[in-house]
């Protein structure tokens, strides 16, 4: 009876790990309900990438009409702080996302590891990377609806921000509102907690500012001890700036 070698089962679990033949996936590097997030690597340009492998399997028919949404939206828009998707590839189990890798890290963790927040110089030069994205956008007709630090990644070697994770985008039409609830708690916009119809670009905006506030202050401006409070701060627009906030910032 054969038995494989060391080095033919090593290549057997390179055969398991390569992607359409031309990716080499690595270590996990982020996880969610029906996906998993790989680091790559192109096997002929050596250049690293980041893989979102979902399991087609597991997928009801809302996430399967989320997935449409975030290929088709991803597809639009491209933007220099914008991840971007260079491939999708299709197999009968698994879909496989073939995005650009951020190699610094997500915005959350480095909010958490300035404990009063950035300085403002720095927070701006973020931001404003942030508002040319989400402003490419809009003027695309696709909303993101999850705008939140760990959907934005770091790109240490370019020295930028880029936003990524367009699992909860849509496409809109101008004057035109949306209904379906969704995106993080401390990030929703009130007319998102309250089910009342929206308008697209509004809802991300308020995002937006809830992420200027976490880069200057630290801290989550709406983030309580449990969500109903959470849902009544943001509801009465209720928020303490500390006193270190200039006045141009605030």
């Amino acid at each position: 009876m054969y038995q494989p070698n060391m080095s033919s089962e090593r290549r057997l679990s390179d055969l398991r790990n390569l992607v359409s033949g031309l990716y080499t996936l690595g270590a996990t590097i982020g996880t969610g309900h029906f996906a998993v997030v790989k680091l790559a690597r192109h096997v002929f340009t050596q250049k690293e990438v980041a893989v979102k492998v979902i399991d087609k399997t597991k997928l009801d028919d809302i996430s399967k009409a989320h997935l449409f949404q975030e290929v088709m939206c991803m597809k639009l828009v491209q933007h220099p702080n914008v991840v971007r998707l260079y491939e999708v590839i299709d197999t009968p189990n698994k879909l496989y996302l073939i995005l650009e890798f951020g190699d610094g890290g997500d915005m959350y963790d480095y909010i958490m590891r300035h404990a009063n927040g950035l300085n403002e110089s720095t927070a701006r030069r973020y931001f404003r990377q942030i508002c040319r994205a989400l402003k490419y956008c809009h003027e695309m007709h696709v909303c993101h609806r999850d705008l939140k630090p760990e959907n934005l990644v770091f790109f240490e070697k370019q020295g930028i921000v880029k936003l990524t994770d367009f699992g909860f985008s849509n496409q809109f039409s101008p004057g035109k509102k949306l209904l379906t609830s969704c995106g993080s708690l401390a990030y929703s916009a009130p007319e998102i907690l309250l089910g009342d119809p929206y308008d697209a670009p509004a809802v991300d905006i308020w995002s937006l500012g809830v992420i200027l506030f976490m880069l200057v202050t630290g801290r989550a401006p709406f983030q309580e001890a449990n969500d109903s409070e959470t849902v009544m701060m943001i509801l009465d627009c209720c928020y303490k700036l500390p006193p270190n906030i200039s006045s141009e910032c605030q």
